[in-house]
């Protein structure tokens, strides 16, 4: 494991904070997440961005806070129309778990999403991440937010190296931990991620844009190459992956329960398939309805 490089020199550091700030004032995009900072938005915002672009985010989310403005009214529901809902945002076992944890909102929290990081971790679906996020983003906390984005621009402009590890690593944390400013820590946490989404980009950075590219490490020592474990993409065509999207869009864009011989007209594997199927079933995104049929969860018969 590689120990990051010391931390900037104080005069460095309050520059890093004074000018990604500033440039923030200008630069962010009007998210709606960002103008309804309410707890419950910025959770769904939080669980429907884990790995999807906020163009594809942006329909889905303003559809689902319109319909379940509150955690006890996605509580209410059954599960499968949270799946219904969600469409083709991808990940789909993200709707069951922000379902489950509209729930546990409702019955341990009076419908009210919790303000401590143990009482945010303990809610099914939230992790380090989200906990973080909903800690700076709705509850203005000083909490260290390590999204992909501000992982990349920490890893480039503090550390000097083309990307982060794979995985948040111990010194990574503390890294961040000592960079947040001791005031608007959460416009920080946004500014950073705005940052790396727009400018410090993980394919082609616009250096000439950078607010801080006077200070950035990596620009500095002529931007050598990640030289870590192979950065692998994400294959989609012929994936399991793809399957399970036909199958359960099928089921999703369905009035009751769809006939077997009709899921497997989706999709030519037939062994393919009904590994995705049963797969779907085991977690708990499609159940069985009758001797031949599926449905979403939680149907009920008409």
């Amino acid at each position: 494991m590689t120990t990051p490089n010391p931390p900037f020199p104080v005069s460095d550091l309050a520059r890093f904070h004074e000018e990604v700030l500033g440039w923030f004032d200008d630069a962010a995009r009007d998210l709606p997440w960002r103008r309804d900072a309410s707890p419950w938005a910025v959770m769904v915002s939080e669980f429907m961005l884990q790995q999807t672009p906020v163009a594809r985010v942006l329909p889905v989310y303003a559809a689902w806070l319109e319909r379940w403005p509150t955690p006890a009214d996605l509580a209410a529901e059954a599960t499968g129309e949270a799946v219904r809902a969600w469409g083709r945002l991808g990940y789909p076992r993200r709707a069951l778990r922000l379902h489950a944890a509209a729930v546990a909102i409702v019955e341990r929290h009076g419908g009210e999403v919790p303000h401590s990081r143990e009482e945010l971790l303990a809610l099914p679906g939230v992790g380090d991440y989200t906990a973080a996020a909903v800690e700076s983003f709705a509850f203005g906390g000083r909490a260290v937010v390590l999204d992909t984005n501000v992982r990349r621009v920490f890893a480039r402009v503090v550390s000097g190296v083309q990307f982060p590890a794979a995985g948040v690593t111990a010194a990574e944390r503390e890294l961040a931990t000592t960079l947040v400013p001791v005031a608007d820590a959460h416009r920080w946490a946004a500014a950073t991620m705005e940052l790396g989404a727009l400018v410090c980009t993980a394919r082609s950075p616009r250096c000439e844009e950078c607010p801080v590219a006077d200070i950035c490490r990596w620009r500095a020592a002529g931007f050598p190459a990640y030289d870590g474990p192979a950065r692998r993409g994400q294959a989609w065509d012929g994936t399991d992956r793809q399957c399970r999207g036909r199958l359960l869009a099928l089921l999703r864009d369905a009035p009751g329960p769809v006939e077997k011989a009709s899921l497997d007209a989706v999709w030519p594997d037939a062994k393919q398939r009904e590994r995705c199927l049963d797969g779907l079933v085991a977690d708990r995104l499609v159940e069985p309805v009758g001797d031949d049929s599926f449905a979403l969860p939680g149907h009920r018969p008409r």
